[in-house]
């Protein structure tokens, strides 16, 4: 690990973050023999350890766990490591090449100088940097609507990054806005564990854990699904922003069905529009978003269909999904008294923090502008983006191609620096600053 006072130092790439996309990084910069620093504001692990449930798993199968130099290499290739066997793999990638890591420690700002370095502030001291790479993923606080300032004070409000597990709400029953991944198997943990669950439903699609005798992940690798660029879609920049299709790798992995849910007894709405004491209002949507999600997963299976009848694959066959449950009408309403609701647990997903980089490479969302992590601004990069460069790329399975595409930029930004310096004896980074437009 390196000291934590960095005052005045000087790095020829300092990697922002020390998640999956940080270590990566750090691993592709070693092997082109790069020196760099690897700074994380707490420990490693920290959103395995802090942010996820207890009986958390992946939703991608333990094979595509490819971080550099470091593939998962455990009994159990086609299962869905829990939370804590991930956050063993993320330490034992650590212990394995022992990258240039300081914990704790936090960067607070990011300039380009005007002779084109990088001056960066922490809470272990200034530092400056030749090349900058952002790998702190997008994530960084929860995202609650305004929605949330209105509920009775009574009523304990969590965000999904503190759910833990059923026994953790006050008694009665609890209240699960959205239904993304998280939405999803959180309100599963508690339907399964006897708790009453209402749930608030989104627009996220889903996804078949089985079809035709193997996991869909393996059908759609193997189609080249998840190499396929972010550009090769003509809504390229929507596709950025879409939420993942919900499904769970819980006890060797199964479909998420929350018709099935609804026929058990949960309590289903479509999505939250109103908040006025006790009484919450919803969206009729309820029908549409459940069908939406069913075409989603049952296009996939024409696509994986298709597949098998173009190579002449000997799959067995499967009988197509069914609904089990369809809503009679569309609940408006709920009373959060009549309904006993003590919990509401906000499955709403999280927002970006990019307000320390002082550098103009952003859109007007607030999204950094980037070709597949470089940006405009000369030095500066960023990793672990969803969709960064392909479906992978914020994740184990895709990140490293990533870093190594970095990798060679850096390298190749860094040898040119020393061919101005020898021919000219100014080095590229004493040029003016490339204004950003």
């Amino acid at each position: 690990m390196t000291p934590r006072d960095l005052s005045g130092t000087h790095h020829p790439v300092a990697v922002i973050g020390g998640g999956q996309a940080g270590l990566a990084m750090s691993y592709c910069l070693r092997e082109r023999g790069i020196e760099h620093v690897v700074l994380e504001a707490d420990r490693v692990g920290r959103e395995w350890r802090e942010r996820r449930w207890d009986s958390f798993c992946l939703v991608t199968p333990n094979w595509q766990c490819k971080l550099p130099g470091f593939p998962y290499a455990g009994a159990d290739p086609d299962g869905f490591m829990v939370r804590d066997e991930v956050l063993r793999y993320l330490e034992d990638y650590v212990s394995y090449f022992r990258p240039p890591l300081a914990e704790g420690v936090t960067v607070t700002g990011l300039r380009r100088s005007a002779t084109g370095v990088f001056e960066l502030a922490s809470d272990a001291g200034d530092f400056t940097a030749e090349q900058v790479v952002v790998a702190t993923g997008p994530y960084h606080g929860p995202a609650v609507p305004r929605l949330a300032e209105r509920l009775p004070a009574d009523v304990a409000q969590l965000h999904s990054s503190q759910y833990r597990n059923p026994g953790q709400p006050a008694e009665g029953a609890v209240l699960v806005i959205g239904t993304g991944q998280s939405g999803c198997q959180i309100a599963e943990d508690l339907h399964l564990a006897g708790r009453r669950v209402h749930l608030a439903v989104g627009s996220a699609p889903r996804v078949a854990r089985f079809y035709r005798g193997r996991d869909c992940v393996a059908w759609l690798d193997e189609m080249g699904h998840y190499a396929k660029e972010v550009g090769e879609f003509a809504d390229s920049e929507a596709v950025r922003m879409r939420v993942n299709h919900y499904v769970t790798g819980r006890d060797g992995g199964r479909d998420i069905d929350l018709r099935a849910f609804a026929r058990d007894g949960m309590h289903l709405y479509g999505r939250l529009t109103e908040v006025a004491g006790t009484r919450l209002e919803f969206a009729a949507g309820l029908k549409a978003d459940l069908d939406h999600a069913d075409s989603v997963a049952e296009g996939i299976k024409d696509s994986i269909d298709a597949h098998i009848d173009a190579h002449g694959i000997d799959a067995p066959e499967e009988a197509r999904y069914v609904p089990v449950w369809e809503p009679d009408e569309e609940p408006g309403t709920l009373d959060l008294r009549e309904a006993g609701i003590s919990t509401v647990i906000w499955s709403t997903g999280f927002v970006r923090d990019h307000q320390w980089i002082g550098a103009p490479v952003f859109d007007g969302r607030g999204y950094p502008m980037h070709w597949r992590g470089v940006t405009n601004c000369p030095g500066l990069y960023f990793l672990g983006l969803p969709w960064q460069h392909t479906w992978g790329s914020g994740r184990f399975e895709g990140v490293g191609r990533d870093a190594e595409f970095l990798a060679g930029h850096i390298d190749a930004s860094r040898r040119l620096a020393d061919v101005c310096d020898t021919l000219t004896g100014t080095p590229l980074h004493l040029s003016p600053a490339v204004p950003v437009g």
